[in-house]
This record gives C-alpha cells, sequence and structure tokens, in this order.
C-alpha cells in the first residue's frame, strides 16, 4: 500500500488543493513532493476524468443500476455475500466510534451490501450507502471503490483526493478481493463524511480483505486445505498461503499468497496439480492432515521443485479450526486407529520410517513404538 504523507490536517488539505490547481487548471505533473507517494495513481485517475469530458464542478449523480442487473450480481455474488457477511460485521463494530462505514461492491463497483453506523438522515451518507448505487469511477469519478478495482491494491483518498466536488466530502479506504481462481472479485470499502482522516484504515480494510478472500478459498469444495509459511513463521495467520485440493490432489483454490509463494498458479484458470507445485508424493499431505486429526502434530516440512523448503499443515474438509483430540481417555479409545494411521504412513514412505516420521510430525521412535519394532543400530 502507497502510504500517505503524515502532514497536519490543514496542510495536509492545502497539499490535495495544489495538486487539483496542477493538473486540473494547469495540467502539469505533480511533483514528487505533492500528494506523496500516491500521486501517480491519483493523477491517472483525475486525468481518465478529464478525458472523458468531466469537470471537477459538474454535479454527480449517483445512480442505481437496473433492477436485472442488480439481481444477476446477487446471483453472481451470492457466495461472496454469504462469506462476507460476519467479517462486515465485526469491521463493521471495529469502525463504529470512527462515523465511517463499510460497503462491499462487486468488480464493476455497484454496492452490493452496505454494514455499519451510516447515518441515512444525512443525504451524503445516503446517496451512497445503497445496494446497487453505481459507485465506479465511470460513474462517480475518483474514489477509493474505482482506484482500488483500477490498481488492484489498498488505496486510501482524502477529501479533494476524490475528482467532483461533491464528492470532496468523503474520505475513504478501499481494497480489492480475489477469488480462489485470482479473477477480482469486488471490494471493500470504507467511508466517512466529513470526518477526519484515519489513513490507518486502509490498512484494516486489507487485513478484512485478506480474510474474506481466505474465506471463500474454503468455501469452495475442496478435499484438502493446505497452509504454508517460510519456515520461523507460525502458521495459522492471515499471512498463510492457502490452498484448496481435491481428491485427485487438483488445486481447486488458492489465495493470493499461494499465488505469491508458488509462482505456477499465476496463471489464471490453468488447472494445477499438487504434483507440479511440491517435491513430494501428494498423498503424504493427506497422511499428514489425518495424523494431524489423532495426535499432536506441528507443521511439516515440505520441499518445493525450485529446492525452497516451506512448512505446512494440512487439514481434510471440515476439519479445519479444529486441533487433535485433547482428552486422554479419548486418545486411548483410538490406539488401534493411531497404530494404523502409522502403518499406512510407512507404507506410503515405501518403508521409510524417518520420512514417515516427518509426514506424520512425530518422532522416529514414536513410529518404531507403533509399530511394535525397535530400529536397527548402526555399525
Amino acid at each position: 500500500m502507497h502510504a500517505v504523507t503524515a502532514l497536519p490536517a490543514e496542510h495536509r488539505l492545502q497539499d490535495i488543493a495544489q495538486a487539483r490547481r496542477l493538473v486540473m487548471a494547469e495540467g502539469r505533473e505533480l511533483p514528487p513532493q505533492v500528494l506523496g507517494a500516491q500521486r501517480e495513481w491519483i493523477q491517472r485517475s483525475w486525468r481518465r476524468c478529464l478525458q472523458r469530458g468531466r469537470r471537477p464542478e459538474e454535479r454527480v449523480e449517483f445512480d442505481c443500476v437496473p433492477r436485472s442487473a442488480l439481481k444477476a450480481s446477487e446471483e453472481r455474488h451470492h457466495e461472496l455475500l454469504a462469506v462476507a457477511s460476519p467479517l462486515l460485521d465485526e469491521l463493521a463494530r471495529a469502525i463504529a466510534r470512527t462515523h465511517y462505514f463499510a460497503l462491499l461492491t462487486d468488480a464493476q463497483g455497484m454496492v452490493i451490501d452496505v454494514r455499519g453506523a451510516a447515518d441515512r438522515a444525512d443525504r451524503r451518507v445516503r446517496d451512497i450507502a445503497r445496494v446497487g448505487v453505481d459507485l465506479s469511477e465511470a460513474s462517480i469519478g475518483t474514489s477509493a471503490i474505482g482506484a482500488a478495482l483500477g490498481e488492484l491494491q489498498p488505496v486510501w483518498l482524502h477529501r479533494g483526493e476524490h475528482f467532483y466536488r461533491d464528492t470532496s466530502v468523503y474520505s475513504c479506504a478501499g481494497a480489492p478481493l480475489f477469488g480462489p481462481d485470482g479473477h477480482c472479485v469486488g471490494m471493500l470499502d470504507l467511508t466517512g463524511v466529513d470526518a477526519q482522516e484515519r489513513p490507518e484504515l486502509a490498512d484494516l480494510a486489507a487485513q478484512a480483505a485478506r480474510r474474506i478472500e481466505n474465506a471463500l478459498v474454503l468455501a469452495r469444495p475442496h478435499a484438502l486445505s493446505l497452509r504454508l509459511n517460510w519456515p520461523g513463521h507460525e502458521l495459522g495467520g492471515e499471512s498463510d498461503a492457502l490452498l484448496g485440493l481435491d481428491a485427485d490432489s487438483w488445486i481447486v483454490g488458492a489465495n493470493r499468497a499461494a499465488r505469491a509463494l508458488l509462482p505456477q498458479l499465476s496463471g489464471l484458470g490453468a488447472p494445477v496439480h499438487a504434483g507440479e507445485l511440491f517435491a513430494l508424493d501428494p498423498q503424504r499431505l493427506f497422511d499428514h492432515a489425518r495424523a494431524s486429526e489423532l495426535l499432536d502434530t506441528g507443521p511439516m516440512e515440505l520441499p518445493l521443485w525450485s529446492g525452497l523448503l516451506v512448512q505446512l499443515r494440512a487439514r481434510r474438509a471440515g476439519q479445519e479450526g479444529r486441533g487433535p483430540l485433547a482428552s486422554a481417555r479419548s486418545r486411548m479409545s483410538l490406539h488401534q486407529l493411531e497404530d494404523a494411521l502409522v502403518r499406512q504412513a510407512v507404507a506410503s514412505a515405501r518403508g521409510n520410517v524417518a520420512e514417515a516420521a516427518r509426514t506424520l510430525g512425530v518422532s522416529r521412535a514414536t513410529v518404531y513404538r507403533k509399530l511394535g519394532t525397535r530400529p536397527v543400530p548402526r555399525k
């Protein structure tokens, strides 16, 4: 995310006013010190609006799309709406005292959900806090919604950084949302009206977007989910690479972190098999998942074909978020299953006890004990 220049409120507004004068009135390029790192994409958006023949003083009409288009979008995004709903409620609570509210849009900038303390007695809030309203750049000019969808990165806009004077009352953060196939499916927006500037909301929006994206991966039908990260990083956070596999080890979904960690996934729409990503038999991933349900196993080390090593935790569908059975009594009743699991892992490793132990996340001594044999002493 581009950093927002840390200026006092009055100086910040003066900086924005100078930028508007240079680009919109004089047609000049912004110098580096004006608007900071944001200047490039903001002036790109302003110029697109000018090239459409628009002027900042024009009145903005906040139009809703036809009812048929709204219904089609709701049907197309039913999974996104269902997955995002509880996360949007959490987000709304986090920003409740700031006079900001949350908008969820589709990839064209149409609002498909609204959450939070939106004061609908204020016309300026009512204008945008409506399902079906078109908030794309073509409709309302430069905004966090159009910018996030155009730049495909988290953004922050304050007051006059919006193109139109009518929209200069808004301050907003935006973050794009990517589906399990890597395509942008919409964006998340946090907006305030005549509100104090809070650029940190761009980071909050970006984190919330990652949570929604991860939930979308897990919502797609899969047989196995994989969490991966580099050694030294604790697994279980929103920064994990997340993959969904079907029963034949084909990748059926991946989040952005997975596409960054595994370049083979960058080709949108091209089917990828786990065997193309990991330098081991994919069956071992399923073995590790079964072991994790019964034994107190840790992450397994996973070699990539690039020669790099990552750590991984696998879970079978429906087992995400569940740890191994904690009750000693329950464990005692599953001894036979545990023994069978160990034997299966050894068989999958073609008798290599060390390899089976790594898959299960236990010591070789534990494997030998479960097998009822002793290690052969080295001569």
